[in-house]
């Protein structure tokens, strides 16, 4: 199943509708879908190195204005859907003391977890409901989202065919290692806030 589903990601890669796929999972990854871009971004660079910083450029774009449609969730829906999203991450708790604090750090929390694992959906969504200054919000969102993405294609392209063949050799092991780092994040997040 796996070995599918890369072969089907990196077909994608390949096909004039790549970017908008990708740029359609960044922007509703940044509000309520629970899959990162990376799982386009990557394969997509290591099957056009070439693009990889137009494929940055892309990502980082449409997490941001996800991000402010998370904004808009936060603001003006959390009860009827921002309320959900954030129940369905089990972060109900660390939410409601997370808002409490949140404007006295709230570039430095954007800045910081735009770069992490931890889901960018739960900050846009904050953002909104504590009324965090939308500029702030805006350029601590592209610092923190370029950050990542342009990071993950600079290596990506540093690296590339080497990257490649040992992902498409150790895939399972991957997809396990990123999985273990992806849950071992939510853990540390969860108990450490």
């Amino acid at each position: 199943m796996l070995r599918s589903l890369y072969d089907w990601t990196m077909r994608l890669s390949a096909s004039r509708h790549a970017v908008w796929a990708l740029a359609v999972v960044a922007f509703v990854e940044s509000s309520f879908f629970p899959i990162p871009p990376d799982v386009l971004l990557i394969p997509m660079i290591l099957a056009a190195r070439h693009q990889a910083w137009k494929l940055a450029t892309v990502c980082t774009i449409a997490s941001v204005a996800g991000g402010f449609f998370g904004y808009v969730i936060g603001f003006a829906l959390f009860d009827t859907f921002g309320q959900p999203v954030i129940a369905f991450y089990g972060f109900e708790e660390v939410f409601a003391e997370f808002t409490s604090r949140y404007n006295e750090l709230g570039a430095w929390i954007v800045a910081v977890f735009g770069v992490t694992p931890f889901p960018y959906k739960v900050i846009t969504i904050a953002s909104g409901v504590t009324q965090l200054d939308p500029v702030v919000f805006g350029i601590a969102s592209f610092a923190s989202r370029g950050l990542r993405f342009f990071l993950v294609a600079a290596l990506i392209w540093y690296f590339g065919p080497p990257i490649r063949n040992f992902v498409e050799r150790y895939l399972g092991w991957c997809v396990l290692a990123g999985v273990v780092l992806l849950v071992g994040g939510f853990v540390a997040i969860k108990f450490l806030l």
